[in-house]
């Protein structure tokens, strides 16, 4: 007699089936919300959760105590066909409160109902005061070996892998702000070490607003919302933030970075990461080395343009965060190499005459070159947010064996204020115990109890010494892979609230900055600061302001001066003229396409096989072709389709790198005014074209974006007033070869030469 098949389990087995076909090649536009298409209908056959989607993975299980469980991931997932109480009790309905009678009032012995209200209206936790929005992905760490000379640290030697949890974010905004605001980024990476966990807790900008921790509520007081109307929401374009930035100088140095390109990256891909701080090493002879850590994308350093910045922030809020998990679900995975300036140990702890204790200086790279020591790649998205990039928590004090803190005052509070204030979001000291946060070393802390305790502890002695429990834990020498910290000597001295005198110079290194910027570059920092500024109410804020940036470059104070209508003062402070710093620019160098979007606007009436054709060719050059029409569905007979990604309703010319036009549009049957009002029924009228593939256009070449065209395309980018020869602008006869000369282009970024500077 056969064995009846569970019909749950059959059903089960047939999604997997129908995941494994969706992740299959072909399968190649990102975005999916889930692992299979949905059916129309509602499901009513009993089936176990599905899957994760491919690009998707949870935290390694381990226990809370660091070991090792080897329980499939999705064995930590809830699981069950039947929906249940949190308690495992089957359910047959959710859908109405327990009444007295169908019209009568909801009886309070309805557990299931307090239960659900009960958890709902406890869902949230405490958002981060700062890096409040956030985006974060898996990866793994390859260390190259080239660091073992100067750090003991075992996941630094060569070959070694370590599992990585990296999370980017905004700093002022809010959790519901956008993605694109002009602000610095974090950029944190928690790394599960065999010795423990170490987190790199740093940004995209290399220097910090401030010298000294104590300040670090002033300035984010200061950046935040005016406390009285709540506004602006993640800006720094308002009275209190330049207030406090004119009056506290040392802030200088950040600012002019983050009015640069830099404060507005063009994806978390693309960004820079820094350890911001001085970090020490030791070796395993015991000899110290200082360094400052840089992460260096493979894909280079790139940003938006303003403008594309303020539309994407309303058009697409979540475009970094999108950006960022699309690439990984597309294949195209993002890459880091970490490296690291190295430094002598002096008592004086300075290089070339630069405070290697002032977070608020850099040391540029080519007098002290960056050497890389592995590289970083984020390989899966995780598969929930909140237990993992909101609960995820960075700490700087979590430290491996060959790698220890100096005495900078910025990091020395940071140590305090990262542990502290996982108590109050967390809810307790143990929020290490969380899976994300769980590290993958045995753990013996003999920390006992508190809110949220999962571990479950066996002995009766959580002291030492003690017999009772054998004496266990033991204590552990640098041969058995202590952490010891660096026996760092400390000079006589007085106790007191100063700062050294080193730390008076606030100005030499903004005007490094600002002379190693091209022109181009040079627009941009003038057109930031006039804007900002020009938000601001008082005019005593907008003068102040005007006074530091005298003493940065008088060229930069005069144009932002004309901007606001005010007079340009003399500097107060000797202009220095250091050798430029090539390696602060963005600008001169090619780059890979890796996670490109490349869109194709075509209608039923363009050269389609072109389509397919290049449609191939993005695909196979890594990187990811959008379909843009006039309507949803596909272009083509229904044998051989062309499968349509984007509207002219849905797409906006910021979500693409390039675009390559396919035909001449006519306007779509929604192309009026009273349905989408990017249409101008001029153009329509008098083009034939639908007009809102002249607004992509248009902007797409404002931007200093590639284009591309071919067949009846070319009469497009004439109607969008778009000259073949013009910089970056490609024309072919065959789609293929008018997709490298374009990608040729694009390998720069963009087509700088659109933007003229002034002369």
């Amino acid at each position: 007699m056969s064995e009846k098949k569970n019909p749950v389990k059959a059903a089960a087995e047939k999604v997997v089936e129908k995941v494994q076909d969706a992740v299959a090649p072909g399968n190649d536009i990102p975005g999916a919300p889930g692992p299979v298409p949905p059916p129309v209908d509602e499901p009513t056959s009993p089936t176990e959760p599905l899957p994760p989607k491919h690009d998707q993975r949870g935290p390694d299980t381990y226990s809370p105590t660091g070991q090792e469980t080897g329980t499939p991931q999705q064995d930590v997932a809830q699981r069950g066909a039947y929906l249940t109480t949190a308690q495992g009790a089957r359910l047959y309905d959710t859908d109405h409160s327990l009444k007295a009678g169908a019209r009568g009032p909801v009886l309070l012995q309805d557990h299931h109902l307090r239960e659900k209200i009960t958890h709902f209206d406890h869902e949230r936790i405490p958002e981060r005061v700062v890096h409040a929005r956030g985006a974060a992905a898996h990866g793994v760490f390859r260390a190259y070996g080239t660091a073992s000379t100067v750090s003991k640290a075992a996941f630094l030697a060569k070959d070694v892998e370590t599992p990585v949890f990296v999370r980017f974010s905004t700093v002022l905004g809010s959790r519901g702000s956008a993605d694109t605001v002009r602000d610095t980024r974090g950029f944190a990476t928690k790394f599960y070490t065999q010795e423990g966990v170490f987190d790199l807790v740093g940004n995209n900008i290399p220097v910090f607003f401030i010298q000294d921790a104590i300040k670090f509520p002033d300035v984010i007081h200061a950046g935040k919302p005016h406390p009285d109307r709540e506004i602006p929401q993640a800006q720094s374009a308002h009275d209190t933030f330049w207030d406090f930035v004119t009056l506290h100088t040392e802030a200088t140095h950040h600012t002019l970075w983050n009015m640069s390109d830099r404060g507005i990256p063009r994806s978390y891909r693309m960004m820079e990461g820094f350890g911001v701080h001085t970090f020490r090493l030791v070796n395993a002879e015991g000899d110290s080395t200082l360094v400052k850590f840089h992460w260096k994308p493979k894909l280079g350093v790139h940003s938006l343009v303003w403008e594309e910045a303020q539309i994407a922030a309303g058009v697409d809020p979540d475009f970094h965060r999108r950006d960022l998990a699309d690439a990984i679900e597309a294949g195209a995975f993002p890459q880091w190499e970490l490296g690291i300036q190295t430094f002598p140990d002096t008592p004086e702890q300075n290089f070339a005459g630069i405070d290697l204790l002032d977070p608020t200086k850099i040391v540029p790279e080519e007098m002290a070159p960056v050497q890389p020591i592995g590289l970083l790649t984020l390989n899966a998205n995780p598969s929930n947010y909140f237990a993992e990039t909101e609960q995820v928590a960075f700490h700087l004090g979590h430290l491996v064996p060959g790698i220890d803190v100096t005495d900078d005052p910025l990091l020395q509070g940071r140590l305090f204020s990262y542990l502290d204030t996982q108590l109050t979001r967390l809810g307790g000291p143990n929020f290490g115990q969380l899976p994300i946060n769980r590290t993958h070393a045995p753990v013996n802390d003999m920390l006992r109890d508190g809110m949220h305790q999962t571990a479950v502890h066996r002995g009766v002695a959580p002291y030492r010494p003690n017999s009772l429990d054998g004496g266990c834990p033991f204590l552990a020498g640098e041969d058995t892979g202590a952490f010891v910290e660096v026996p760092a000597e400390i000079a006589a001295s007085v106790k007191e609230r100063k700062a050294p005198a080193s730390f008076d110079d606030h100005y030499s290194q903004p005007r490094l900055f600002w002379l190693s910027m091209t022109p181009t570059e040079r627009e941009h920092i003038i057109a930031a600061y006039t804007f900002e500024l020009g938000k601001c109410y008082e005019q005593a804020v907008k003068e102040r302001a005007l006074t530091v940036l005298a003493n940065i470059d008088t060229e930069l104070c005069t144009q932002v001066a004309a901007g606001l209508g005010l007079p340009a003062p003399a500097a107060e402070a000797r202009l220095t003229d250091p050798a430029p710093s090539p390696a602060l620019s963005q600008l001169g160098q090619t780059w890979p396409l890796d996670g490109r979007i490349i869109g194709i606007v075509a209608d039923a009436d363009s050269d389609l096989d072109g389509v397919r054709s290049v449609r191939q060719a993005v695909l196979d050059g890594g990187m990811v072709p959008l379909v843009i029409a006039p309507a949803g569905g596909a272009l083509g007979p229904d044998d051989d389709p062309v499968t349509v990604q984007r509207t002219f309703t849905t797409a906006r010319s910021i979500e693409f790198d390039a675009l390559l036009v396919a035909g001449a549009p006519a306007p779509g049957a929604d192309g009026y005014g009273a349905r989408d009002a990017k249409v101008d029924d001029r153009v329509a009228v008098s083009t034939g074209i639908d007009p809102r593939v002249v607004l992509l256009l248009t902007e797409a070449f404002r931007h200093g974006k590639a284009i591309g065209a071919w067949s009846d395309g070319l009469e497009t980018l004439r109607t969008a007033g778009i000259v073949p020869d013009a910089a970056g602008v490609v024309t072919a006869a065959d789609p293929t070869a008018g997709l490298e000369a374009l990608t040729d282009a694009l390998a720069r970024h963009r087509a700088w030469e659109r933007f003229t500077p002034a002369v």
